[in-house]
């Protein structure tokens, strides 16, 4: 049988007795010992030299005779390499030999009878631990030291390394011919179809993982420990190898994961693994195939030592004490699909079935009639579970684009330090606080910390109430601007038939397209609805409220994405000031450079709003949001109400997600490309369309933008059907829009702010398909 494996695993290992080894230690470094203790080995030989005393003096290896020297000479580099980046990692530093001539590696090694002889320090621990009685916290710290020994050799390199190990699991598909030697028919079967499921998935899958020189064998029988199990020594680099910088994780679940199947398995590996990644974080294609490389290294150790029993280098006793028990955790991981994630919850009928079951009949419908499950997204782009891809041309929230890696990274990199609250003095809180009041104009100069838009839309009515002492507030006629319970009455969009809260008023924008402009009238006689004292003829009872605040989305986007004039905004807010209101400018959704031309939606006015409201845009979809007041309104706030605190309003992970979101708006240059962009989107909009009598407007500003759907542009009658079809046309062709309005008959197309110039023809080119299908399907038969 032909296996292509380093010759030192077949080569007979040295016969050394322990008498022999007092007399070769003394001979080659001078270390005196009464007697020596064989500690066994796979191919060398080792053995513990203790004094008259009963003190152990230190630990030789005899190596292999067809052990190359480099490889002798590379284990002794790693030591003194590991030395220097992780001082306190517990790794055996070898002996000078005494009187040795040169500085090099070689200084470390002495020729005793035709074989290579090293002088190890002794580490305090116990050996060949038994990993059934490590406790969780131990199987955790196994794998943080585990993380810290691949952190401290991945700057190491040695020529040696390039050797064909098959204990190392890029070369698995070596130990084939192995196979054979394995006699339980069963267990051969279940090796080869690992072996199988590793040609098909890992092996593709290997050019692409993080590499660099492994111990190769970390493991209960490489390492001393403590009396609880903690890792007190690594011992054994005999296995090196340049490989995937993984195979130190998957030894050490190998190992730990000895005489454990089923859900104790795999929740033990997943505890290793948190441990591995308090230090080194997993990539995504590391994690992706972890099972498969553990099954295949608990699989190459059956047939390897099959093989060695066979060949006659080693006692089958000893060589397969491990095999049962490496066969169960195969079979525990191929029985649940090779993953290590925890078992979910069987699920019944269709995953919109399921939704409706678990979410209840309150929540708001799916988008489009075919729903999508989308499992990833990057920049504009979603892709669903059945690998197709779509141009997100809807969703806010992720302002700078879906997974941005400048905020994912921020994100990951704060929580594996810090999250916690402001009452700690916490220099990223408020450094964000300042930048924020640095965009904004004099005087607003205090930022609250909350955690979406909703809390921040409360917080400021809150504070609005309090300043001003009244308690009526006004709205556009169909706004959105939260879900608490004092700004739902703020959120026309979700009202139920009938409700029409008494301290609130609304009042219609102006409507371009149909030449309806209210103009200031509409909205002072709102506000003289809202603080009369007069019965109107539906009799409700007095108001009498007057005018706490109105709270405006800059850039409209439940109302239909109207346009509205500086001017018009103006007399607002001085009407608003006149009668004592304060003015609240909601920017979660117009806010962070949509309309590109500015920061806020609201600059464009040439107004000075009382508050500036945040949401979730503002950390890219991370829960974080934010209230921008005068110091003044704050203290009067203070004043009638207390203190203000939200548990993790201001928490550094969000604050890190935020600040990173300032950091690309300005790297990127977005708010001037975002200016650029939709221009060029609104062109090609205005181009497409052109000729289609059912679109009455297109409309917006940056990438706040709208398509207006009517029966036909000479009576503009609002068609939401007809919208409601070529969303979905549109969806069926890849790209995303969502609809708005009054009447739900205007397209809304904001995507993230991530959308650049080579997006408008995809873009353009899904909307001339959607319109295409459905013209088609609008065509009568013909015979």
């Amino acid at each position: 049988m032909t296996v292509g494996i380093d010759p030192v695993l077949s080569a007979p290992r040295p016969q050394f007795t322990t008498d022999d080894a007092v007399g070769i230690a003394a001979a080659t470094f001078g270390a005196t010992a009464a007697i020596a203790r064989n500690l066994g080995s796979e191919r060398d030989q080792a053995f513990l030299l203790v004094d008259d005393h009963g003190e152990a003096v230190a630990v030789m290896k005899v190596s292999n005779p067809a052990e190359s020297t480099a490889m002798l000479d590379m284990e002794a580099l790693v030591a003194a390499h590991i030395a220097g980046v992780d001082p306190e990692l517990p790794v055996a530093r070898p002996w000078s030999a005494p009187g040795a001539e040169t500085a090099g590696p070689e200084r470390y090694r002495v020729l005793a009878e035709g074989c290579w002889v090293r002088m190890y320090d002794v580490i305090p621990g116990r050996g060949r631990s038994d990993p059934l009685t490590f406790g969780d916290d131990v199987l955790t710290a196994w794998g943080c030291t585990t993380a810290r020994l691949s952190r401290a050799t991945r700057g190491f390199f040695h020529h040696a390394a390039g050797r064909v190990m098959p204990w190392d699991v890029q070369h698995a598909l070596s130990v084939r011919p192995m196979v054979p030697c394995i006699a339980d028919h069963g267990w051969r079967t279940t090796v080869t179809a690992t072996l199988d499921r590793y040609e098909t998935v890992v092996a593709p899958a290997w050019s692409a993982l993080r590499a660099q020189i492994v111990h190769g064998d970390l493991s209960t029988d490489n390492a001393l420990v403590d009396d609880d199990g903690r890792v007190t020594g690594i011992v054994d680099f005999g296995d090196m190898s340049h490989s995937a910088s993984i195979i130190d994780l998957v030894a050490a679940l190998d190992s730990l994961g000895t005489g454990r199947a089923g859900r104790e398995l795999l929740r033990v590996g997943r505890l290793i693994i948190d441990g591995y990644q308090r230090v080194l974080v997993l990539e995504p294609a590391e994690l992706s195939i972890l099972g498969e490389l553990w099954a295949a290294r608990a699989a190459i150790g059956v047939a390897i030592s099959s093989w060695r029993v066979e060949q006659g280098l080693e006692d089958a006793a000893f060589a397969e004490r491990y095999n049962p028990t490496a066969m169960e955790m195969v079979e525990t991981l191929q029985s649940v699909g090779w993953q290590l994630d925890p078992p979910r919850r069987p699920g019944h009928g269709t995953l919109a079935m399921r939704r409706e079951t678990a979410f209840g009949p309150g929540l708001e419908a799916l988008s489009y009639d075919e729903p999508i499950e989308v499992v990833s997204a990057r920049g504009v782009w979603l892709t669903a579970a059945d690998g197709r891809r779509y141009l997100d041309m809807y969703n806010n929230v992720p302002c700078v684009g879906h997974a941005h890696p400048r905020v994912s990274e921020a994100i990951a990199r704060q929580v594996r330090v810090l999250n916690t609250n402001v009452r700690y003095l916490d220099r990223s809180a408020i450094e964000l606080a300042e930048r924020l009041a640095d965009r904004c104009p004099a005087g607003l100069d205090t930022v609250v910390f909350v955690n979406s838009g909703s809390e921040a839309n409360d917080l400021a009515w809150r504070m609005a109430c309090a300043t001003t002492g009244r308690t009526g507030g006004l709205c556009t006629s169909f706004a959105y601007h939260g879900v608490t319970d004092a700004i739902a009455a703020f959120s026309p969009e979700t009202w139920p038939v009938g409700y029409a809260p008494d301290h609130i008023e609304r009042w219609t924008p102006p409507d371009a397209l149909r030449s309806i402009n209210l103009g200031p009238h509409g909205f002072a006689s709102a506000i003289d609805r809202l603080s009369s004292d007069e019965r109107g003829r539906d009799r409700r009872p007095v108001r009498g409220h007057g005018l706490a605040a109105v709270m405006l989305d800059g850039v409209l986007q439940s109302d239909g994405v109207l346009d509205l004039t500086a001017g018009y905004v103006h007399d607002l807010v001085e009407r608003t000031r006149e009668v004592g209101g304060l003015w609240i400018a909601d920017e979660v959704q117009g806010g962070h450079g949509r309309t590109g031309l500015g920061l806020w939606s609201f600059e464009r006015f040439g107004i000075i709003p009382d508050f500036i409201t945040l949401g979730k845009p503002m950390g890219n979809g991370h829960p974080v949001a934010a209230v921008i007041t005068r110091r003044s309104i704050a203290a009067a706030f203070g004043a009638a109400q207390g203190t203000f605190f939200s548990t993790f309003g201001g928490n550094q992970v969000s604050v890190a997600a935020a600040s990173a979101v300032l950091d690309v708006l300005d790297d990127e240059n977005v708010i001037e490309r975002t200016a650029i962009v939709g221009h060029q989107l609104r062109e090609a909009l205005r181009w497409l369309t052109i000729d289609d009598d059912w679109v009455g407007d297109v409309r917006g500003v940056g990438l706040a933008n709208a398509v207006e759907v009517v029966t036909d542009r000479t009576t503009n009658t609002p068609d939401p059907r007809r919208a409601a079809a070529f969303k979905n046309a549109l969806r069926r062709h890849g790209v995303l829009v969502g609809t708005a309005g009054p009447l739900g008959n205007v397209l809304k197309i904001r995507p993230p702010l991530a959308f650049r110039s080579n997006h408008v023809a995809p873009f353009a080119d899904g909307w001339d398909a959607a319109r295409s299908s459905l013209l088609a399907s609008r065509r009568p038969a013909t015979t």
